[in-house]
C-alpha cells in the first residue's frame, strides 16, 4: 500500500460513504499494488453490492482500522499491510471471479471474507482450497463450512447456524410461541439456517404452520406470505436479507395484516429496516443474531479506537468479528515470518489459541515483540476469544434481540 494510503480526510470519508458508484470506484482502484519487498499483502472481499451493501461502509472501515493500527505500529513484516478490497456484489460467481483476481493477480498471501455464506462457500471451493490460500470468513454462520475437505485452508470466527438456529429455536419456544410460520432466503444462508431452526423448534415442541423459501427482489411476496398466513400461525419467522426482499416482505405482510408479529436473524438487523418499516411498527419482535460478549477490555479497546476512526456506529453488526478476522490474519503472518500460504495457515491457531500472553484489539506492537522475542501470544477479540477447533470452527456467542421504540435492544448474550 502506499504511504499516505487512507490517511487522508478525503479518502476515510470515501470507504464511509461507498455505496455510491464513483467511491466504490475509488476504494476499488485503491487497493491495487505491485508485490511488496517487505510486508504484505491480503484481500478482502466486501458486498459493496447486492444484498449486503447496507452493512458493508461499517464492516471496510473494521477492516481499514485494523490495517491502519498494524502499520502506524511499525507494519508486518518490516513493511505495510495492504489490503485489497473488492466488491463480490454479493453474488457467488462475482465473489469466485473477484478472489482470481487477488490470488492469481495480486497475489495475496490470505483473504478476510466474504460475508455472505454462499460466497464464502463458492470462493472457498473454486478458489482458496485449489489455491492453497488461508481464507478467515467473518460473518459466514452456514453449517456447510464445518464439513469441507479444506485442507485446513478455512476458518471463520463466527458461530456455525448448528448453533446460532438451536438459539433461535428455544428462545422462540420460551417466549411461548408453540406455532410460527417459517420464510427464508433460497441461499446457503437461509437455507442452513431453516434447517437448524426447524430441527430445534420442532424438537422442543413447537409446530411450523407455513415453511416456504423465497427467491431474492421480487417486487411482492404477497401471494408466499397470503399462503403461508393461512396455516393461522400469527408470528413470522423470517431469515433474510434487507435489499434482498426482507424489508418488501415485512412491509407487505403488516401492510395486508397477514401476521402480527416477527421474528428475525442477523440478516434482518440493520438499521435500514427500521427506517423504512419503523421500529414502532415491529415493536415487540424479537431476533438473534451473533454478538460479543459483552462489557470486555477487548471490546472498549475496540469500541474506542473505531469511534475515532469512523462515522458508523460502534454497535453496527459484525464489525468486531471483520476486525478480529484481519487482525488475525496480520497476526499470524507476522507469526509465520513469511507471506507463505501454508505457513499462514499454520501460524493461525498458534495466534489466535491458547496458551501464550493475551493480545488486545490495537496492541500489534506488543504482539510483534513478543513473537520477535519467540513467547506465544493468544489473541483475544473486539468479539471474544477465538479459538479455533480442529476444523477452523470456533464456539461463538449469540445475542437475543428484542426491537422496541428505540430500535434493537439486547436482552441478553448467550455462549455455547
Amino acid at each position: 500500500m502506499q504511504a499516505a494510503y487512507w490517511e487522508t480526510h478525503g479518502a476515510r470519508r470515501a470507504v464511509r460513504t461507498m455505496l455510491a458508484g464513483a467511491a466504490v470506484a475509488a476504494l476499488l482502484a485503491g487497493g491495487a499494488g505491485p508485490a511488496l519487498a517487505d510486508g504484505a499483502k491480503i484481500g478482502g472481499s466486501f458486498g459493496l453490492t447486492g444484498g449486503l451493501a447496507p452493512y458493508s461502509p461499517s464492516l471496510v472501515d473494521a477492516a481499514r482500522l485494523a490495517q491502519s493500527q498494524v502499520n502506524d505500529a511499525g507494519g508486518v513484516l518490516g513493511g505495510d499491510l495492504d489490503l485489497v478490497v473488492t466488491d463480490d456484489q454479493t453474488n457467488p460467481q462475482a465473489a469466485v471471479d473477484a478472489a482470481q483476481k487477488m490470488v492469481s493477480v495480486d497475489n495475496i498471501a490470505a483473504m478476510m471474507g466474504p460475508f455472505g455464506s454462499a460466497q464464502v462457500l463458492a470462493v472457498a471451493n473454486n478458489v482458496t482450497i485449489p489455491n492453497g490460500v488461508p481464507q478467515v470468513a467473518p460473518t459466514a454462520t452456514s453449517p456447510e463450512l464445518t464439513g469441507l475437505d479444506d485442507d485446513d485452508f478455512i476458518f471463520r470466527v463466527v458461530a456455525s447456524d448448528s448453533f446460532i438456529g438451536k438459539v433461535l429455536g428455544d428462545v422462540v419456544r420460551d417466549e411461548g410461541m408453540d406455532q410460527v410460520a417459517l420464510m427464508y432466503l433460497n441461499n446457503d444462508y437461509g437455507v442452513g439456517l431453516a434447517d437448524a431452526f426447524r430441527d430445534a423448534f420442532t424438537a422442543a415442541g413447537g409446530t411450523i404452520a407455513g415453511d416456504a423459501a423465497f427467491e431474492p427482489k421480487k417486487n411482492s411476496y404477497r401471494g408466499e406470505l397470503a399462503a403461508l398466513a393461512d396455516g393461522g400461525a400469527a408470528t413470522l419467522v423470517l431469515i433474510a436479507y434487507p435489499a434482498d426482499g426482507g424489508t418488501t416482505i415485512l412491509r407487505q405482510a403488516l401492510e395486508n395484516g397477514f401476521f402480527e408479529r416477527f421474528v428475525l436473524t442477523d440478516g434482518m438487523k440493520e438499521q435500514s429496516v427500521l427506517d423504512e418499516i419503523g421500529a414502532e411498527n415491529l415493536a415487540g419482535s424479537i431476533g438473534v443474531a451473533p454478538e460479543a460478549p459483552p462489557e470486555t477490555r477487548a471490546g472498549s479497546l475496540f469500541d474506542e479506537a473505531y469511534a475515532a476512526f469512523s462515522d458508523h456506529a460502534t454497535d453496527s453488526l459484525f464489525i468486531r468479528e471483520t476486525y478480529d478476522a484481519t487482525m488475525l490474519i496480520a497476526l499470524a503472518i507476522e507469526q509465520a515470518g513469511s507471506t507463505d500460504r501454508a505457513a499462514v495457515r499454520d501460524a493461525l491457531r498458534k495466534v489466535a489459541n491458547p496458551p501464550g500472553e493475551t493480545v488486545l484489539p490495537g496492541e500489534w506492537a506488543k504482539a510483534r515483540d513478543l513473537i520477535a522475542a519467540g513467547s506465544d501470544i493468544d489473541y483475544q477479540g473486539a468479539a471474544g476469544p477465538h479459538d479455533f477447533d480442529a476444523v477452523g470452527d470456533v464456539a461463538g456467542t449469540v445475542g437475543v434481540f428484542e426491537i422496541t421504540a428505540d430500535g434493537f435492544t439486547t436482552r441478553t448474550v448467550i455462549s455455547p
